[in-house]
């Protein structure tokens, strides 16, 4: 039996947010909260150990509506924008923690963090031993598709999910009896295999029609009956799915996602 989670959905929006920079479409006109998304980037906490899941760009103003401080790692699903460039925020994590912060990502994604931001994987220099941490310090742990690591109480097994026609991989999760898979356009067996008896399943769900990077409602649908969970939730959406209407048409236990929303996964 594994620990109880408790996982926080800090963003829900794809790569532009919602809304879009000069839409005046419906959604990005909406006054319903749920219909305001940052970037995606969620939070898993045990009683006794809290994960970040990607740096998004609207990192700062997540953690300030989020309101806990202390962390003891984050894990990077990929290497793009969307999911990183918020690193600098962590400094604020390296402050709280007064120490550098784990950082999990498969081979590539460090590979791409250290030649986008090599200072932050810098050793802690002279202002940081003064309690200053200018820069974030982050400590790489390379993840292993297939090979289940621990964050504290924590069991994590990654997979490999495939983002787009480029067929960048991209790190699918399961924290227990939790499922996180954003930025997908197909899964591998390996990935239905992973997910087999998870009670929760956060999931990729950009918009009702196929696009090119990511899954679109009928496939991921078609992915929830496969694997079965207690409760689907969907992430990484457009200003093209408006909450409200979603929301009403919805298989039973399929919802969409919102910032803040917030999900308690038994153990």
């Amino acid at each position: 039996m594994g620990v109880a989670l408790k996982v926080t959905m800090l963003g829900s929006g794809a790569s532009s947010g919602v809304p879009v920079i000069g839409c005046g479409c419906a959604v990005c006109s909406s006054r319903d909260p749920r219909d305001k998304r940052t970037r995606v980037s969620i939070v898993v906490e045990s009683s006794t150990t809290r994960v970040l899941v990607d740096a998004s760009p609207d990192l700062r103003q997540q953690l300030l509506a989020f309101g806990a401080t202390k962390f003891d790692a984050v894990v990077f699903t990929h290497e793009h924008a969307d999911h990183m460039h918020g690193i600098d925020e962590l400094r604020a994590l390296n402050w709280h923690k007064n120490g550098p912060l784990d950082a999990y990502a498969d081979a590539r994604t460090l590979v791409a963090a250290k030649r986008r931001f090599g200072y932050a994987f810098e050793p802690p220099g002279a202002l940081a031993a003064k309690g200053a941490w200018v820069v974030p310090v982050l400590t790489p742990r390379v993840v292993e598709p297939g090979v289940p690591f621990r964050i504290g109480d924590i069991d994590v097994a990654a997979f490999v999910q495939i983002h787009g026609e480029d067929r960048d991989p991209t790190l699918g999760l399961r924290f227990g009896r939790f499922g996180y898979s954003t930025d997908v356009k197909e899964m591998p067996e390996a990935g239905f295999a992973a997910l087999a008896g998870i009670d929760t399943w956060i999931v990729d769900c950009l918009q009702a029609d196929p696009n090119w990077a990511h899954s679109h409602l009928a496939q991921t649908l078609d992915w929830i009956e496969r694997v079965g969970p207690r409760r689907a939730i969907l992430t990484h959406m457009n200003h093209r799915v408006g909450y409200t209407d979603w929301a009403s048409k919805l298989p039973k236990g399929v919802e969409p996602g919102y910032d803040g929303l917030v999900i308690d996964v038994p153990g």
